[in-house]
């Protein structure tokens, strides 16, 4: 991550540089692209502190490529015991050695799981919770975009097995161990893409045609919802719990999913680290935060547009359920 600048230095006030990035959030173009992150490291929050995260732990899910990658070799630059999660065991190894290389004196650990079975992160996260003693972070970033309707093992669409029911599974499993670090932080990667839609009863998407892009954010728009309510029920325990956007980052999910869009902004998206950086600097400094507990460059946003309502409370506790139901987990939301 490169060295942010104090606004003193840059001579920017807070009233500039508020107003200067609230433009941008509002313009996404601007604000998405590497244009956004290159304007506001003049006023953004310090970097972490060199070796601020030595003799502390980490979970990436979505670890063998793109932002999960960087975030990754970006912990274990700032000297974290880094858990690199992937379903394809090859994959994994591939990237783990990547970080090795980099890294040398880092302790990367090799983790295969399929986040979208809910049996197998069971497994996984029981046998996490009896290797590790404490957990400092856990980073939900594994994302999936079938073009058609697909099922996990457990018959729930895949994207909301990989985005919601896993993560939300994954989560509550490793609950003791995040809890036992004294302070830990736990960061869904959603998208900016969940403006699109609000939160719909229809979780499964089984009404109307299937559009994997429309899945994609309706399910990101969950992990906003998921992460908020996980901040509420966590409260006071020592474990964080936020949501937040990459902004337009070239990863290789990017250029299989989207090709046109990929091709429309090339020259503008951001690389893995820039879109990977403020799920690093949550982890490593753990801000205060407020609900709804979504960030992006290193800042708080909101989860509407102007124009947007807030999500029903009802709706919102219909979908906890339904999450809980599907995942047979506890119904204590607050």
């Amino acid at each position: 991550m490169l060295a942010a600048a104090s606004v003193d230095v840059m001579g920017i006030g807070a009233f500039t540089a508020n107003a200067v990035d609230g433009v941008m959030d509002r313009s996404v173009v601007i604000g998405y692209t590497k244009i956004g992150s290159l304007i506001r490291r003049r006023f953004w929050p310090d970097d972490p502190a060199a070796a601020s995260m030595s003799g502390k732990r980490v979970v990436v899910t979505g670890a063998t490529s793109g932002l999960g990658e960087a975030m990754a070799l970006s912990f274990a630059r700032l000297g974290a015991a880094v858990h690199l999660l992937g379903r394809n065991p090859e994959k994994v190894a591939v990237s783990a050695t990547r970080v090795r290389n980099a890294v040398p004196t880092t302790d990367v650990v090799e983790e295969v799981c399929d986040v979208s079975d809910l049996d197998a992160v069971r497994t996984w996260t029981a046998s996490l919770a009896q290797r590790v003693t404490s957990l400092h972070g856990l980073v939900h970033n594994a994302g999936a975009m079938p073009p058609i309707r697909e099922e996990s093992a457990q018959g729930h669409e895949m994207a909301l097995a990989v985005h919601v029911l896993g993560p939300h599974l994954m989560t509550e499993g490793l609950l003791p161990v995040l809890t036992a670090a004294d302070g830990s932080s736990v960061v869904f990667m959603s998208s900016g893409g969940m403006y699109s839609t609000p939160l719909v009863d229809d979780l499964e998407y089984t009404d109307g045609e299937y559009r994997g892009i429309r899945a994609y954010a309706r399910t990101k728009r969950m992990q906003v919802v998921l992460a908020d309510a996980w901040a509420r029920r966590v409260a006071g325990s020592g474990v964080s719990v936020e949501s937040m956007h990459p902004g337009w980052a070239e990863t290789p999910g990017v250029a299989d999913s989207l090709p046109t869009f990929r091709k429309m902004t090339g020259p503008l998206l951001r690389d893995a680290e820039d879109g990977a950086d403020t799920a690093v600097w949550l982890v490593a400094t753990r801000p205060p935060s407020a609900p709804p507990h979504f960030w992006h460059d290193r800042a708080q946003r909101p989860t509407t547009f102007g124009w947007q309502r807030a999500e029903e409370p009802m709706k919102v506790a219909h979908f906890l359920r339904e999450v809980s139901s599907m995942t047979d987990t506890s119904l204590d939301w607050t």
